[in-house]
């Protein structure tokens, strides 16, 4: 079945799109809902509604239907990780030196000042309403990239699309038939490795990996990444460099993804165990390890025991 698939840059990230039959002009049309929810949710622009929530933190803000369902979803990838995902560090990534988009950041940066605070518990949902306490931040993320992949590609087979794919960034969902087999086939990649680390087989559902070795910046005399530690307020000192989760939908995947790797090789697939997902790792010596029920979606080929390519 003929396939159209466009590559561009959104959210901060390179972004793949993929649309199996359906109408003419899908990969177009879902390029340009990416372009409106970042609108609508980035931190980095002023006029999204996202910041106007932060500007306007103790009062209540009319939002969008996208815009509430990211913050319900925000709340409850809070609650499923116990706290490891917090949609309110937005004070700590400034006072780490993210104050701007990443492309924009360079390789030295100025560590920020902000009185933001956390209370993700404090948040207040009313319909279309939403209040923050007063004095917390709301930074979506990476839930906001996994949201729109699985809203975009809901949209594309509700509009006719025998199946597509959307990838912002190594947060991806698939659904519906693939171009020319199966199944997705969807390649797991490690920062330091020449070669995918594995490659998985996806009929309809999410893939989302998280890492400390890319959107790397010095602060302060001090080197940063973007994964902050809710629990610290500090960028991540996790044994592990690499999380990638397999889950029904994109933000589930993406959030879980980032709580297994910031809880550490000893902890790392306690959340996933009990909830439908499954996940892998790389700690810094590159020693992969897997929840038993990875293995439906390798195929014939097994995970190396450590990482190839190296």
């Amino acid at each position: 079945m003929a396939a159209k698939d466009v590559t561009f840059r959104a959210m901060g990230s390179d972004a793949h799109v993929i649309v199996v039959g359906g109408p003419p002009g899908g990969a177009e049309r879902a390029r340009r809902r990416i372009d409106d929810l970042e609108a609508r949710w980035s931190r980095f622009r002023p006029d999204s509604e996202i910041s106007e929530l932060t500007r306007r933190a103790g009062e209540w803000v009319l939002l969008s239907a996208e815009s509430v369902l990211l913050v319900e979803r925000a709340l409850q990838a809070w609650r499923l990780t116990v706290g490891r995902f917090d949609p309110t560090v937005l004070g700590a990534m400034i006072r780490a030196g993210y104050d701007r988009s990443f492309e924009l950041l360079g390789p030295e940066a100025t560590a920020g000042a902000s009185a933001l605070t956390v209370g993700a518990a404090g948040i207040e949902i009313d319909g279309e309403r939403v209040r923050l306490p007063p004095g917390v931040g709301f930074d979506p993320g990476g839930i906001g990239k996994g949201l729109a992949a699985d809203l975009v590609v809901a949209e594309a087979l509700a509009a006719g699309a025998a199946g597509a794919c959307v990838n912002l960034g190594g947060d991806l969902r698939v659904a519906g038939a693939p171009p020319d087999s199966d199944a997705w086939t969807v390649a797991v990649e490690h920062p330091a490795s020449t070669e995918p680390l594995t490659l998985l087989g996806l009929r309809d559902g999410a893939v989302a990996t998280s890492t400390t070795l890319r959107r790397r910046w010095r602060a302060g005399g001090e080197e940063r990444h973007h994964l902050v530690d809710p629990w610290t307020g500090a960028p991540s000192d996790s044994d592990l460099t690499l999380a990638a989760v397999v889950a029904a939908e994109a933000w589930a995947a993406e959030v879980l993804a980032k709580a297994v790797l910031l809880r550490g090789s000893a902890q790392a697939f306690d959340l996933v165990a009990g909830l439908g997902a499954d996940a892998l790792t790389v700690d810094r010596d590159g020693v992969v390890r897997s929840t038993p029920g990875l293995a439906a979606f390798l195929g014939a080929a097994p995970l190396p025991l450590t990482l190839p390519g190296v």
